[in-house]
């Protein structure tokens, strides 16, 4: 089991930068592949940013080169560091856990365990 808590979230001007952060607890979280969601009003939720148990990194083609995650196993923290944000990455943002190596991970439904999201808003 494990359990996600995001933090991070809120409203910033097109250019601005946020960092989002995720908390997660039990002890095997070096073990999971972990993933950022993001789920814009009326639509459906996409794979942002994943990184695999291997350390394997993978981007959604529209924030490659603007959002880098990062994890810490030690700390058991995943982060999003969103720079140069667009009006169109306005959406709930959701931290996302599955145990082992993922095929596909920036699909939602490889992944088991959810946080409860946090709201980034990037105003034009």
């Amino acid at each position: 089991q494990v359990q996600l808590v995001e933090s991070g979230g809120g409203s910033v001007q097109a250019g601005g930068s946020l960092r989002l952060s995720c908390a997660a607890s039990g002890d095997t979280y070096r073990s999971y592949c972990m993933g950022w969601f993001r789920q814009p009003p009326g639509k459906e939720r996409e794979g942002v940013a994943s990184i695999n148990s291997d350390g394997a990194i993978s981007y959604a083609e529209s924030v490659k080169g603007r959002f880098t995650i990062s994890r810490d196993n030690a700390k058991n923290t995943l982060w999003l560091q969103m720079d140069t944000l667009k009006p169109e990455d306005t959406a709930m943002y959701y931290c996302a856990a599955a145990p082992g190596w993922i095929f596909y991970p920036r699909r939602a439904s490889s992944y088991n365990y959810w946080g409860q999201g946090t709201q980034v808003t990037v105003s034009s």
